[in-house]
């Protein structure tokens, strides 16, 4: 049997790192047995909808790899592949019509202010179980309020006695005591299905073989299973992810600031990172290696070894993550990225394919680099004690001769790349019977004003240029004279 997926996202905004997840398992899941993966747009809750959402699920999709073998815009032989488009087509109707003929659904009629009355507070909880009061009408009462055009929903007739079970290939067998399984609401009042109905429908006549979700649908299984055997539908395995939580172990939300695909771009995390970290939430590979590109983790996606325990967003790691990402990208890659943000914040007279050059080793994230680069622009005010270096024995007070005795050095010195500046203040330390470390480390200081940089002394002088740069080294002569 050829194993079939489903990512089925509701287009209600950015997508959160759960859904991603979500997306990444099923996606894993097929290709790693030659499968399908399938894309379908649920859009039944028209409240929640929002604008422009669909097209951040595609832009989501495409732009993580993974790609799918049917969907809204490629079509299939199951489709429509949109939700509002299959209710338009009467499926979920005529599907809901089948239970109550049956005996397994029936038409409710009550009013808002009835349903109201049914709500009660259990554990601080307010919980709402339907009384099945509409399942005593005859059919001739059903009948005069349809034909008398009062609103109605239809509801699932589910036992009050004994239990139901299921099977999940993550938490194994499960057991829930029918009397905790609310008459749930198959279709609407405004004639659409609701998300647990639709999905069981669409993933029947679709052929979907494995159902991949998040754990909080766990509780629903038992009410999609009634409505499988309802049917003498085949039950599709399903594959329950643990929860995401943040470093205080709370559900991942989205005032986290970092809980969307898209938010994490914008914090300079590159997509290749993400999708890696995102597929170790709640999964580990085998071998233990964690960085792994898309190909990789198809190649070795176990879905049994995903764990049931909440999984933490460890931004930590994920920054970790990411720097090794960025390390090893291509130069001309990491300039696509780090350009735009040089050309903000590094002056015309520097040279900032150098300093980009120095700074890839060295973030963890873009948003790194105005920090790492601020200096470039000017140098801020510090302190003078900042020359003190013990393993350089460099003090303010030597500093300010060796910065005197090497002005004129790299005054005279015409080839400012860092090779040639290296050799030739490396020549300097040897005239003086310095170490190279006493020559390099007030020269830095005086380019940047930081205890630390992207690079050493030379390169800094490359990067700036030797104009700035004789001007930074006499503003700092003046700075020590005066301390």
């Amino acid at each position: 049997m050829k194993i079939r997926t489903r990512f089925a996202p509701s287009p209600t905004g950015r997508m959160h790192v759960g859904n991603l997840r979500t997306a990444l398992y099923a996606y894993l899941i097929a290709k790693h047995e030659g499968g399908d993966f399938v894309l379908r747009i649920e859009d039944t809750d028209q409240g929640r909808l929002v604008d422009g959402a669909v097209d951040i699920i595609y832009r989501t999709l495409k732009g993580t790899g993974l790609s799918w073998d049917e969907g809204p815009d490629l079509g299939g032989d199951v489709g429509p592949y949109v939700q509002s488009q299959r209710q338009e087509q009467g499926i979920y109707l005529k599907y809901a019509k089948e239970l109550i003929e049956k005996g397994q659904a029936y038409y409710c009629f009550c009013t808002e202010e009835r349903l109201a009355g049914l709500h009660q507070e259990i554990a601080g909880k307010d919980i709402a179980i339907y009384d099945k009061h509409c399942l005593s009408l005859t059919p001739e009462e059903v009948q005069e309020k349809l034909d008398a055009g009062l609103p109605y929903c239809i509801r699932q007739n589910n036992p009050r006695e004994g239990e139901t079970s299921f099977d999940d290939e993550i938490y194994g067998h499960i057991s829930v005591r029918n009397e905790e399984l609310d008459d749930m609401i198959l279709i609407k009042s405004d004639g659409f299905p609701t998300y647990n109905f639709a999905n069981v429908v669409d993933d029947h006549l679709m052929g979907i073989t494995h159902v991949v979700r998040g754990n909080e649908y766990l509780s629903s299984s038992p009410k999609y299973n009634r409505l499988y055997e309802a049917f003498g539908w085949e039950v599709p395995k399903y594959i329950h992810c643990p929860l995401i939580t943040n470093e205080e172990h709370q559900k991942l939300s989205k005032r986290s600031g970092h809980s969307s695909y898209e938010d994490l771009l914008e914090q300079g995390f590159v997509t290749e990172a993400v999708v890696n970290f995102v597929a170790l939430l709640g999964w580990s590979p085998e071998d233990n290696e964690e960085i792994k590109s898309l190909e990789e983790l198809v190649a070795t996606f176990d879905y049994h070894r995903i764990n049931k325990a909440p999984a933490v967003f460890d931004m930590t790691k994920l920054r970790w993550m990411n720097g090794e990402y960025i390390k090893k990208m291509e130069f001309s890659d990491f300039q696509e990225y780090a350009m735009p943000i040089l050309e903000r914040e590094v002056p015309d007279f520097c040279n900032r394919e150098k300093i980009a050059g120095m700074i890839q080793s060295r973030i963890e994230t873009f948003q790194d680099i105005p920090e790492m680069v601020d200096f470039f622009a000017a140098v801020g005010d510090y302190d003078t004690e900042l020359y003190r270096h013990k393993k350089m024995k460099t003090t303010p007070e030597n500093s300010l001769t060796l910065l005197q005795e090497v002005l004129p050095v790299l005054e005279q010195q015409e080839d400012y790349s860092n090779d040639a500046l290296f050799a030739r203040l490396k020549e300097f330390a040897a005239e003086k019977e310095y170490k190279i470390g006493f020559v390099m480390w007030p020269i830095r200081t005086a380019l940047s004003g930081r205890q630390t940089t992207p690079g050493g002394a030379t390169e800094l002088l490359e990067a700036i240029g030797k104009q700035a740069s004789l001007e930074r080294i006499q503003a700092a002569v003046q700075k020590l004279e005066q301390a």
